[in-house]
């Protein structure tokens, strides 16, 4: 049946899994910090600043993941966006006497620029797939990731609060 669909609706696709599974171990990420370090007994505070550094490096990436983009390429900067967050999950994936709050913000600050390559490399990638003569929905479908994205984070949060 996806054999079937045109080349692009085929990439389209590909690029909305990439982007719905990122979303889904980035959450785990976050989520997993959050409650290990509440279990420890950290302050709510405390907690919320160990992904300074997450949002921070999200911020930088930002700034310069439209040049790298088109300096590298889409598909490679979503690739090593994609390795950089397996390496920051497998950073966590360690004797817990290894998770300091360094290590972990460490972690957080891969993770934050592997978030922000993946997001750019997926809304960007988009605009290639969508024909010269349809220009005028490149937001719909930018809307359709987006709003996809969004929807599987609410269904899983929704899950997780039921079970």
């Amino acid at each position: 049946m996806i054999a079937q669909l045109d080349k692009s609706i085929r990439q389209y696709i590909l690029v909305t899994f990439n982007y719905w599974n990122f979303t889904l171990t980035d959450g785990a990420l976050r989520m997993l910090v959050v409650l290990y370090f509440h279990d420890l007994g950290y302050s709510s505070l405390a907690i919320a600043s160990l992904f300074l550094f997450y949002e921070f490096f999200g911020v930088v990436t930002n700034l310069i993941g439209g040049w790298l983009g088109a300096r590298l390429g889409l598909n490679k900067t979503m690739n090593i966006g994609l390795g950089m967050q397996i390496f920051a999950l497998a950073m966590l994936a360690v004797p817990s006497s290894w998770l300091t709050i360094p290590w972990v913000m460490a972690a957080q600050a891969l993770s934050g620029i592997a978030k922000d390559l993946n997001k750019m490399s997926a809304k960007s990638s988009i605009k290639t797939l969508v024909p010269d003569n349809q220009q005028s929905s490149l937001y719909k479908w930018v809307a359709i990731l987006t709003g996809s994205k969004n929807a599987l984070k609410g269904a899983v949060s929704s899950l997780v609060e039921h079970c």
